[in-house]
C-alpha cells in the first residue's frame, strides 16, 4: 500500500487542515434522540490511521493502471471529460481529475500531471463573473458546480499561491452560500426555491474542502444544511429523496451519511441508523450494476464506511474492491449507460484508490 509519505511534502498543509477543522469549527448539536457528538479525537475511529492488512493488491493495482490508461483517452482536446447528452461537463471533468488526484496526480505534477492541468484550465475558463462553474451540457448545473467548487479545494488547498484558481473558488463558493434555500438544502438550479439531498451533498463536499483550503464558510451554512439531511431521513434509517414524504435507497443514503461525516458529525444516531441501512441493504456484490447510480452510490458508500471505521471499513471494504474490480470492461474502463463511461470510471478509481490516503477532503 501506497501511504502518506509519498505526498507529505505536497499536501500537509491541508491535511493538517482538514483534521483540525472536525467539530471545533463546524460543529453542529446532535439530534435529540443522539448522544452528545464529543469525540476526543474522531480520526482514532476512521479508517485514516487504521488501515486494514493487504487493503490494495496486485489485482486492485492492475486494475486501476487500465482505468487509468482508459480515462486519459476519454479526454477531450479542450481539457474536458464527457460525451454525448453529457459533453464537456466540468462535474464531470472535477471527478475525473479528482481520480487522476488521488494516485497523487497535480498539474503539473505526477505521470497524470498534464491531464490534471487541462481539466483544471477547463473549469476556470467555464467559471462565469458570477461564480457559477457550467459548462455547454450542464443539465442542472448545480451537480456539475458543487463537484468542480469541490476539485478548485483540492487544488487550491494544495497550492494557496494560485491567485486564478483563489477568485474562482470564491466565488463559486458565495454563489453556494447564495442560493441555500429555506429548507437548508439545494437543488438543481443556483435558486434557493428548493432542494433535495442529492444536490445538497455535492454542496457539503464542496464547502468542506474550501473550509479545508481557508476559504470562509459561514457556520450557519452547514448548521442549516445539516438540519436539511436530517429532516430527509426515514424511520428505517434510509433517506429519501426531498424532505417530503418519499423512500429511502440506498445511493441517497450512502451521500446521507457521508454528508453528516463532512459537517464534523462523526458520532449520531443518523450516522448509526444510517449506516445501519447500507449494510441491509447495498452490501456489494447485492446491488445490480444497471441500477439506477449504482456509481454515485458506491462512491459515497465507500467514503462513508471509511470515516465510520472499524467492522464497517473491514467489511465493506473487501467486498466493493473484488466488485468493482471484476466489473471493469476489456477497456479499462467501468460503463454508465446515462452518464458515460468517463464519469462511471472515475467514480469506480476513486473508490479503488482510497486506500491510498492522498485526498485531503477524504481525511477527518
Amino acid at each position: 500500500m501506497r501511504g502518506m509519505a509519498g505526498m507529505a511534502g505536497m499536501a500537509g498543509m491541508l491535511l493538517c487542515a482538514s483534521v483540525c477543522l472536525g467539530q471545533a469549527d463546524v460543529e453542529v448539536e446532535p439530534a435529540a434522540s443522539a448522544a452528545p457528538a464529543e469525540v476526543a479525537d474522531p480520526v482514532v475511529r476512521s479508517a485514516e490511521n487504521n488501515p486494514l492488512a493487504e487493503e490494495m493488491n496486485e489485482r486492485v493495482r492492475a486494475s486501476i493502471d487500465r482505468g487509468f490508461t482508459y480515462l486519459q483517452s476519454q479526454q477531450n482536446t479542450d481539457g474536458s471529460f464527457g460525451r454525448g447528452r453529457y459533453g464537456k461537463h466540468v462535474g464531470i471533468t472535477a471527478l475525473c481529475a479528482l481520480s487522476f488526484m488521488a494516485d497523487g496526480n497535480l498539474p503539473g505534477r505526477g505521470r497524470y500531471g498534464d491531464e490534471v492541468t487541462a481539466a483544471l484550465e477547463f473549469v476556470l475558463d467555464h467559471a462565469t463573473d458570477a461564480g457559477l462553474l457550467a459548462a455547454e451540457t450542464s443539465h442542472g448545473p448545480m451537480y456539475g458546480h458543487g463537484f468542480a467548487t469541490l476539485f478548485l479545494g483540492e487544488i487550491y488547498g494544495m497550492n494557496p499561491q494560485d491567485k486564478r484558481v483563489r477568485e474562482a473558488l470564491v466565488k463559486a463558493v458565495d454563489i453556494i452560500i447564495g442560493t441555500q434555500n429555506e429548507e437548508g438544502g439545494w437543488r438543481y438550479n443556483p435558486l434557493p426555491y428548493d432542494a433535495d439531498i442529492s444536490v445538497t451533498i455535492c454542496q457539503i463536499m464542496a464547502l468542506r474542502s474550501a473550509r479545508n483550503a481557508g476559504i470562509k464558510v459561514p457556520k450557519q451554512t452547514i448548521v442549516r444544511a445539516v438540519q436539511y439531511v436530517r429532516e430527509c431521513q426515514n424511520a428505517d434509517g434510509g433517506f429519501r429523496y426531498m424532505k417530503q414524504t418519499g423512500g429511502s435507497a440506498w445511493p441517497r443514503t450512502a451521500a446521507g451519511v457521508a454528508s453528516l461525516f463532512y459537517a464534523g458529525i462523526y458520532e449520531d444516531d443518523s450516522i448509526d441508523k444510517g449506516l445501519q441501512y447500507l449494510l441491509r441493504n447495498a452490501r456489494p456484490n447485492r446491488v445490480a450494476t444497471g441500477q439506477a447510480h449504482y456509481y454515485y452510490g458506491h462512491y459515497y458508500a465507500v467514503q462513508a464506511m471509511y470515516l465510520a471505521g472499524g467492522e464497517y471499513w473491514s467489511e465493506w471494504w473487501p467486498a466493493v474492491r473484488e466488485e468493482l474490480t471484476s466489473k471493469q470492461a476489456s477497456n479499462g474502463g467501468w460503463l454508465d449507460h446515462y452518464a458515460g463511461g468517463a464519469y462511471s470510471t472515475a467514480m469506480s478509481l476513486i473508490v479503488l484508490q482510497m486506500p491510498k490516503r492522498y485526498l485531503p477532503i477524504f481525511q477527518k
